[in-house]
């Protein structure tokens, strides 16, 4: 019997779409309309996630905080909140404070069932949540016009980097 795929959103959130934000994916709109799509397609199969700020930044993350003081506000700020379009919707929301959300609390909703995975940024919280799944032996699909990243540049490295682990992960160019 074939497990019905989970839609994994990652960190469609203000604090990486807004303008202006020093955070801001580039692309992070084409990638929403992309990723929208696919909630659509795969809903009610589609879990959300969010970054946000630990209340009180350890080891490493005190450094990287210290460079970005914006970033620390409590998880209700209006920057961490998942952009219009994807809220109120029912779907699941997994929040942590670490670029990877691949942990008991995501794998409490997918299971050991596949994933369809698209969000922001593909060289960082996509990558460090697709990988560790990947370690447990999920099957991942990437589709790369459904994730931005902090360039493109980056987001190509990214992808690349990804396909260097298949046939854990696979990387599709859409699924339109």
């Amino acid at each position: 019997m074939t497990q019905t795929p989970w839609l994994v959103l990652v960190d469609l959130q203000r604090i990486f779409g807004a303008p202006g934000s020093p955070w801001a994916a580039p692309r992070f709109d084409a990638a929403a309309a992309a990723c929208a799509r696919l909630a659509e397609r795969f809903a009610p199969n589609v879990v959300l996630t969010r970054f946000v700020a630990p209340a009180a930044p350890q080891g490493a993350w005190a450094a990287y905080y210290e460079q970005f003081p914006f970033a620390l506000v409590p998880d209700d700020d209006p920057l961490y909140e998942v952009v219009d379009g994807f809220t109120g919707r029912g779907f699941p929301v997994v929040t942590r404070p670490t670029f990877g959300k691949w942990g008991p609390e995501l794998a409490a909703v997918t299971g050991s069932s596949p994933l369809v995975v698209g969000g922001v940024s593909t060289d960082c919280c996509v990558l460090s949540t697709v990988l560790p799944a990947a370690d447990d032996g999920i099957a991942v699909t990437v589709v790369a016009d459904a994730c931005a990243g902090a360039s493109d540049a980056d987001h190509d490295r990214a992808l690349d980097a990804l396909r260097l682990y298949a046939p854990l992960v696979t990387v599709v160019d859409s699924l339109a």
